[in-house]
């Protein structure tokens, strides 16, 4: 129980420690919710998900988005007759600073930068590919081979690839019991593709491949078969940490997002965005729409709902007459408790809801006449139904009128508890009158004769709220009808909560 009386309590369904059981048949249809299966045919979109290949990058060092903007030009002191360069574009976060000509990359075009991103290594230098490698080895065969330092990661699986391939069509080749007549000649050559058809219907090719030793494939020797050396050598990295220090390094979650590791963030490499659904959020106990993505296919905004918090008016209870005076500033958060209720007396309390909508809600409350339990007490609500305006700027409401609040109390109520009217309204906010009879302690004419449980002095108040209000619809996600926007959509919201009133006394 609360320490502090009076209290509300709010019931909420979806804060409940324990998981309501859901139907079988929605929990197979959420299939976000289930472990991850790497043997599911869906799993290659988690394991290998798809990347944007537009202009959509995150920033390598703060995984915020980044923006294509021009980069200014630099003239040539030197020679100030000399021809200006087109214009060229960089990369530029807006959350830490972070450029891409920090790494020594900028663009030719404002758009396609993944075409001219996968072409660039950092520094500015353009990727060497294998087709480049090869023509260029044509021309000069005499050339020495490429420095390890030289092949990186795209060349090597490219060099890997082709040298593979070559491997397996002269295996297959072999093992069918053909020779490669030239180059063109390989596994899916008209030659192979007869051979295997004649083995099948006489066995011959499968005896002989049974009966003779193994194909082994050998493994790439060189750079242009796709072999790279590890570099022992650390003495550059060294001397560079002790020179910038260990804010330079990467960070191990930067690195996940990379597809080299680097061990300083100036080797680091804008990331491209995965490509994702837009879906919309539910609650999974109500099916509340929780958050809603724009309709536009370029708009990364989204409307998010908060259910509880945001839509449920706050509601706070305090004695009309109160027994104790208030603490002073200085010495809160002090707190002084009211004095126990005395039975078969009428008490009242002022019951404030605050509406934090930005529409006017209308609000209906019951109670059950007598509070459930071994001491029934009786409730009375004066003013079950009652509106509450938006939540509008206080600001403008302070300079339409000071004294209208003052007016508004003046005529709805006569400083006096009266039934059917309201105690005081405010500018999102209305406060009633609940008036409470608590019953007797006494155990004489009580069936139950057992003593006072724990807390059973105190009164509880359960109270069910429904309010309705009419939303705006240009605050709603998505174009509509000319029919859906001149047709009023009326939503409503209910919920139970108990309002702690105080404790009975023992007289």
């Amino acid at each position: 129980m609360a320490l502090v009386i009076p209290y509300t309590y709010i019931q909420c369904p979806c804060s409940d420690d324990s998981p309501p059981d859901l139907p079988q048949a929605r929990q197979s249809q959420s299939s976000d919710e289930r472990t991850f299966d790497p043997r599911d045919p869906r799993s290659n979109y988690s394991l290998y998900p798809l990347e944007c290949t537009r202009s959509c990058y995150q920033c390598p060092v703060c995984i915020g988005p980044v923006q294509v903007m021009e980069t200014p030009l630099e003239k040539d002191q030197s020679h100030p007759g000399a021809d200006i360069p087109g214009p060229q574009y960089a990369l530029y976060c807006q959350y830490c600073n972070w450029t891409s000509t920090e790494i020594g990359i900028k663009f030719d075009k404002p758009n396609g930068i993944h075409s001219q991103l996968s072409k660039i290594n950092n520094g500015g230098d353009l990727k060497l590919t294998a087709k480049e490698l090869k023509e260029r080895r044509k021309e000069n065969p005499d050339e020495p081979p490429l420095a390890d330092s030289d092949v990186d990661t795209d060349l090597q699986y490219a060099n890997l690839k082709s040298f593979y391939q070559s491997q397996l069509a002269d295996t297959n080749a072999a093992s069918s019991g053909i020779s490669p007549l030239n180059d063109t000649t390989g596994y899916g050559s008209p030659a192979a593709s007869l051979s295997r058809i004649m083995a099948m219907y006489t066995g011959h090719g499968h005896a002989r491949k049974r009966n003779g030793p193994s194909d082994v494939m050998r493994e790439a020797l060189s750079a242009e078969e796709g072999l790279k050396l590890a570099d022992l050598d650390e003495s550059a990295q060294i001397k560079k940490l002790h020179q910038e220090g260990w804010d330079a390094t990467a960070t191990i979650q930067q690195n996940l997002e990379q597809a080299e590791a680097q061990r300083f963030q100036d080797g680091l490499r804008p990331i491209p965005h995965l490509l994702r659904t837009k879906r919309s959020k539910r609650c999974s106990v109500c099916r509340h729409i929780i958050s809603k993505p724009e309709n536009k296919v370029t708009s990364t905004r989204f409307k998010i709902r908060l259910v509880a918090k945001a839509y449920i008016p706050t509601i706070t209870i305090k004695p009309l007459n109160p027994t104790v005076g208030t603490v002073p500033t200085t010495q809160r958060p002090q707190i002084l408790e009211e004095r126990p209720l005395k039975p078969l007396t009428p008490h009242h309390y002022i019951i404030t809801f605050k509406n934090p909508l930005f529409d006017g809600i209308k609000v209906t409350l019951a109670t059950p006449n007598s509070t459930p339990g071994r001491f029934s007490s009786k409730v009375t609500i004066l003013c079950p139904q009652f509106d509450i305006d938006a939540n509008t700027d206080m600001w403008d409401d302070a300079l339409k009128d000071d004294d209208r609040d003052k007016k508004r109390k003046g005529e709805e109520s006569s400083g006096q508890p009266e039934a059917g009217k309201i105690w005081e309204r405010g500018r999102n906010w209305v406060s009633i009158i609940l008036e409470v009879v608590p019953a007797s302690l006494r155990l004489d004419g009580q069936k139950d004769k057992s003593p006072l449980k724990e807390d059973e002095d105190i009164l509880e108040i359960p109270m069910f709220v429904r309010m309705e209000w009419e939303p705006d619809s240009q605050q709603d996600v998505g174009a509509a009808s000319a029919k859906e926007k001149d047709a009023q959509e009326r939503r409503e919201l209910a919920y139970w909560c108990v309002l702690g009133v105080g404790r009975i006394s023992h007289d």
